[in-house]
């Protein structure tokens, strides 16, 4: 028998290459390259329907001359879920949704979709789990899945054979990863199975309207397993974020063709399995009965949600030649820089310390708005002096010192103003035009301002 023969293909592109090289020469990525069957036989792409075009040629129009219209939507019954989806799930839309083994993917949805099955025919079909587990854990959660019909398959072409009979309206498949399309002779999981089985999927939802929601694996790093491709052909992608230890999870949209990206949803794991947290800024804050050295509390935007969270700081002399700069929930990188703007324009000089800073709560702030509050958390645990109660701040810090302004200044405003905070240090762009009732605005422009105006306040 010969010798089957293979090539290499990119995790991250899909561009396929004839041998291994350490490099893909198309997207410059590293260790991307995966062996994979070349595909000597297969079915007629043209015959088979699922490859057809969704419609006939379509006439070139003006942009002009086609009506917008919203997209219609429909709940989960679960509104922190809702939220992150951004408003609903939509007819025909493919979501894609990852995250840590054990982390509640398969209890989220199994949640939501008992609730939708409740209004519309649903199909839940499971390729890790047979039926008998899923409803063991449909009883732990006390799930009413009465009219959720549940297939234990791998295959795709039965997969998709049910889907034809049922006409469901909502479609869960989990995972993408189990599932194997017998036209093509690799294994399940490999980079050709991933991105058939996803594009005939996806080519399905489109034709038929069927809402499909596919679980990923992700990868040690924490990406999603397969091919970038994977993640270009579906609508959303959600993420889940979180430690398994502890009982809050929280779900980011990543792509989102119907709505926000960067909405965050937030979570709290119980008996019950996952119940939405409405007031997430609580989360994200530490009771302290005294004012401590080293914490500052600043807001951060999630989509359309402001988040007031803690941003601790600990400043210690180090015994090290090169000192230790660690950040938990923050950019390290931007640390760095960060105490260079520190040194530079404000004269306080951290070459000689460690400096570790942490986001409390496990969440990881991506926008420079954190800046102002990384450096007020910085001095504070230098001085060992905490900061006046009730001070809330934001705004990014620029390499001249300068303090910029921040997007949705007035929102992150509001939301401070709600949960009781009485002084806001922010940017001078972002001082709002009418008073905000009980709070004091501080408003500045260079980070050597914003330390004057602390010092007065002392």
């Amino acid at each position: 028998m010969a010798k089957a023969k293979t090539n290499y293909t990119c995790s991250d592109c899909g561009a396929i290459a004839s041998k291994w090289s350490g490099q893909c020469t198309s997207c410059h990525q590293w260790n991307t390259l995966v062996e994979t069957v070349v595909e000597t036989a297969g079915v007629n792409r043209l015959s088979n329907p699922v490859h057809r075009s969704l419609a006939q040629t379509a006439p070139v129009l003006s942009l002009a001359d086609i009506e917008a219209t919203d997209v219609p939507r429909f709940g989960t019954g679960i509104e922190e879920f809702d939220r992150v989806l951004g408003g609903g799930l939509v007819a025909g839309g493919v979501v894609l949704i990852g995250g840590d083994p054990g982390i509640g993917k398969s209890t989220l949805l199994l949640q939501a979709l008992a609730n939708i099955s409740a209004v519309k025919s649903t199909l839940y079909v499971s390729g890790e789990e047979s039926g008998a587990q899923i409803a063991l854990r449909a009883r732990r959660l006390s799930v009413e899945g009465s009219s959720l019909k549940l297939q234990a398959e791998i295959q795709l072409e039965k997969i998709l054979g049910t889907l034809a009979d049922l006409k469901p309206e909502v479609a869960v498949i989990d995972s993408i990863q189990t599932v194997y399309s017998d036209a093509l002779s690799s294994a399940p999981g490999s980079v050709a199975q991933v991105r058939e089985c996803a594009a005939q999927l996806t080519r399905v939802a489109k034709q038929t309207g069927v809402t499909i929601i596919l679980v990923g694996h992700v990868t040690k790093e924490g990406a999603l397993a397969g091919p970038r491709v994977l993640e270009h052909i579906v609508d959303t992608v959600l993420y889940f974020e979180g430690d398994t230890q502890s009982s809050f999870r929280l779900v980011r949209a990543i792509k989102n063709r119907f709505g926000a990206v960067n909405e965050l949803g937030v979570f709290a794991m119980t008996e019950k399995g996952l119940k939405g947290v409405s007031n997430p800024s609580a989360l994200f804050l530490s009771s302290h009965d005294t004012a401590v050295p080293g914490s500052c509390v600043m807001v951060t935007q999630e989509g359309t949600r402001p988040l007031l969270v803690e941003i601790q700081a600990l400043v210690d002399t180090s015994h090290l030649p090169n000192a230790r700069r660690l950040s938990v929930g923050l950019e390290q990188n931007r640390l760095a820089m960060l105490l260079a703007v520190l040194h530079r324009h404000a004269g306080i000089a951290a070459f000689d310390q460690d400096v570790f800073i942490n986001a409390v709560g496990g969440v990881k702030i991506t926008e420079p708005a954190a800046d102002l509050a990384v450096l007020l958390a910085i001095n504070s645990s230098m001085r060992n002096k905490p900061l006046p109660r009730g001070l809330v701040v934001f705004g990014e810090v620029g390499l001249a010192g300068e303090i910029r302004p921040a997007p949705r200044g007035q929102e992150r405003l509001r939301e401070a103003a709600k949960l009781g905070f009485s002084i806001a240090m922010i940017p001078k762009s972002n001082a709002p035009k009418h008073k905000i009732e009980g709070m004091t605005i501080i408003a500045v422009e260079r980070i050597d301002e914003a330390f004057n105006k602390l010092r007065e306040l002392d």
